[in-house]
Parts: structure tokens; sequence; C-alpha cells
């Protein structure tokens, strides 16, 4: 019975067929269709569509099942598989195929990104946070250029395009010095002083007012101001002096601190030597700690008047006798040493650091010339001292009260 339907033709593609066409045998439903009886001995086919094949790579194909049906295995047709060239119903174990070569995932790269970004991004954050913490510091310094302030302050008075030049202290500060003239009846004498305060407040060396009957006050723009004594301390060779009636818009000084000057800091001298007012010099800080040793009798004061305000204020350094006899009354305290050009009239003006602070006050300087010389032969020899400018500070509430002399 089978041979007959073999040989009747109603099965064209007979199993030598099959096995050389592994299509057909993978899509038995692309076969001709008979109307005749099918052979009882044959296996049902699948109650579903049989699977196509997946493409899982270019140039690759993978046809789903079990690996005991189709053409790909020791099955098929021709080897008289359970289902002879249908899928084995089993789709656990196809999808088994398509696991064993899982296909690596494109984002793979992205955490390197994410992590080259997040180092920038700290990077950034570090540079920007030493820019403005102690690291500030570099980066300022290179914007502005070589840093020359003096470390006794980290106040900056001088504008930017001009710090750590004379020029740039001259200009900033030169408005807050004074010239200090004093009258009395054996003659006058001539000082500076510095303006503290926008009511008025001038701070001198006493020697430069002791035993004066008038002050008068020149200001850096030419005017000229009657001032009054309002508190001294010779110990400490201080005064302080008020305007009467100060005009508005004083320009005050900036007080640094002493305390962190160090030899070899460029320091700026304004005042009034000889009468010439706003003269400005410069130099370096000497020496400090200096020992240096005034008179406090109000009588010294009077002999530099008699000098027509050309006589030199007499100092001792290292028991040593300058510009003349200290008298028998005299004090001793700590000065900044500078060998900024220092002459008559300076006492009481400002030595000042790079960054246009006020450092100390001008209070004595060597001259060759001695008392019997004429003032055109007296002249700096780079030996002057200045009262630290905290001594000064530390002074003012008792200055403001009259001071120790009062």
């Amino acid at each position: 019975m089978t041979e007959s339907f073999r040989r009747s033709g109603e099965y064209p593609q007979g199993d030598d067929h099959q096995a050389t066409d592994p299509m057909r045998a993978a899509y038995p439903q692309q076969q001709p269709v008979s109307s005749s009886p099918v052979n009882p001995e044959w296996p049902p086919p699948p109650a579903y569509e049989p699977v196509a094949p997946v493409a899982v790579d270019p140039g690759t194909t993978v046809w789903p099942g079990s690996g005991q049906g189709g053409d790909g295995g020791a099955g098929g047709h021709g080897a008289g598989g359970a289902y002879a060239g249908y899928p084995e119903p089993d789709a656990v174990s196809s999808t088994a195929v398509l696991q064993a070569q899982p296909v690596p995932a494109a984002p793979a790269p992205a955490p390197k990104k994410r992590a080259k970004g997040t180092i920038a991004l700290l990077a950034a954050v570090a540079i920007v946070a030493a820019a403005i913490g102690g690291g500030t510091a570099y980066g300022i310094q290179e914007l502005t250029g070589k840093d020359t302030a003096s470390s006794s302050t980290s106040t900056t008075v001088v504008a930017a395009a001009k710090k750590g030049t004379v020029a740039g202290v001259a200009q900033a500060v030169s408005p807050s010095i004074v010239e200090v003239s004093a009258t009395s009846n054996a003659g006058s004498s001539t000082g500076s002083g510095v303006i503290i305060s926008s009511s008025g407040e001038i701070v001198t060396n006493n020697h430069v007012i002791s035993g004066a009957s008038e002050i008068k006050v020149r200001l850096s723009s030419g005017k000229s101001y009657t001032a009054k004594v309002v508190g001294t301390d010779s110990k400490k060779d201080l005064a302080l002096i008020k305007l009467e009636n100060a005009p508005s818009g004083l320009k005050v000084a900036t007080l640094g601190n002493s305390d962190g000057v160090q030899v070899g800091d460029d320091v700026v001298a304004i005042g009034s030597p000889e009468g010439l007012t706003g003269t400005v010099t410069s130099g370096i800080v000497s020496a400090l700690n200096r020992d240096v040793t005034v008179s406090t009798d109000e009588s010294q004061g009077q002999q530099q008047q008699q000098g027509g305000g050309s006589g030199q204020w007499p100092f001792s350094f290292g028991g040593q006798q300058f510009n003349g006899d200290t008298g028998s009354s005299t004090t001793t305290y700590k000065a900044i040493q500078t060998d900024a050009s220092l002459n008559p009239g300076n006492s009481g003006g400002a030595l000042i650091d790079m960054n246009g602070n006020i450092v100390g006050i001008n209070s004595a300087m060597y001259s060759a010339a001695n008392s019997s010389s004429s003032s055109s032969s007296a002249g700096s020899v780079g030996l002057g001292f200045a009262i630290p400018i905290n001594t000064v500070k530390s002074d003012l509430a008792s200055l403001r009260a009259g001071g120790s002399d009062s």
C-alpha cells in the first residue's frame, strides 16, 4: 500500500529529496499539499507554525529548535526524528540557542566617559577651592604681578595697577600726610603728621609740638587749618592733635601691623622736610627693635624751635649722642630702623609698607651736621628711626584722654 502511494506521485519529494533539500525540510508547509489520505504510520504535523530563523550577527543565522530536529543536527527527515523536519514544540529549548551567543551591550564605554567627566569636575572644584583658600594667594600674585608687599598686613590700600610701586604708595597715602608748624615765644618748628580719623585727629611726635602756643596744619590740598593739642606722651614721643573746623572728606590713613614688618621690607617715607610738603623717599627696613633714647624735656623742643625749623632733634643710640645733647630727662623706646632718607621736618610723618599701610611714625634721624653747622650742610645719611605703629595704636586711648603728660 505504501509503495503504491509513493509510486502514484502523490508525494513527489521523497526521503531522498528531502535529505538533499534542507530548506524544504525546515519549511514543510511550503511542500505541495495532497488531497489523498495520509499514511497512518506517519506522525501528525505540529499544532503551530514553524519558527522562522533568527539573524544574530551579519552573516550568521540561528535556526531555532532543540538541536535534535531540522537539518542542523543528527536528526531531520532522513534521520527519522520525532517531528521529522518540523521544529520540536520546545520554546524554552529554542531560546537557548539565542542565549548561547549574547550580543555585547553597546553602552559599555559609557562608565569610562562618566568617570572622566567626574574627574574633570572634581579637578575644577579643587582649583576653585585652592583659589579661594590659601591657594588663592598664588593665583592673585600671578594676575597682579610680583608680590613686593610687606608681610605687615593683608590690607591693600594701593591700587592694583600700581601695587608694589613707590608711585602707587605715594598716590594712595600722600593725601593722609600733613605738614605741622608749631610756634612759640622761642620760634617755630616744622614737622609732619598723619590723619587717623575723619574728624581731623592727627598723630605726630611730641617734640614737634612741645611748648607750642599755636599749631597750624597744612593739608596736601594746600589749605591750612588751626589745630589744638588733645594729648601728649613724652615717654613715647607721641602727640595727638585735632583740626578745628575740620573739612569733610579728609583722607584717613590705614594703620598697619608693625609686628609683621621684616628686615629688608621695602618702605616709603612721606613728610615735609625743610617745609617741602609731601616729599616722598623710599628705602628698606634696616633693622628692628633699636633702642632709641630721646629727650622728654620741653626745653629741647624750644632749642629746636630756636633753629628756625632747621634744628636737629637730639637722640642717643648705642651709647652715642646724635644731633646734640638729649639732656638729663630722657626716655627710650624700640624703633624701626630704615635707610629711607629722613631730614628735619620728617618727624611725625609716616613710614609706609608697599601695600600703603602705616607701619611707623618717623621720629629721629642722624645728620652729619653738628650744632654749629648751618641747615644747608645737614642731610640724611640713611640712618633713620620710626616709632612702630603698634606702639601708637596701643597709646591712642590714653592720648585721646589727654595723654600721660596731662
